[in-house]
């Protein structure tokens, strides 16, 4: 899957949850994504698609 395919089904999948999206960021240095929705929930979706949540505890 490709980085925008992939970046778009995550954003299509946060809001089928209800989700605000606050903010979508794209890093032109590190060609990762970062998607912030709600209050704690944080994906970073790297270039080789393989999209993680950012556990900050």
């Amino acid at each position: 899957m490709s980085h925008s395919t992939d970046c778009r089904a995550k954003l299509y999948m946060l809001s089928d949850l209800y989700r605000n999206i606050q903010l979508f960021r794209f890093s032109a240095e590190s060609g990762e994504i970062y998607i912030f929705a709600g209050e704690e929930l944080q994906i970073i979706i790297p270039q080789n698609g393989r999209w993680r949540f950012v556990d900050e505890t």
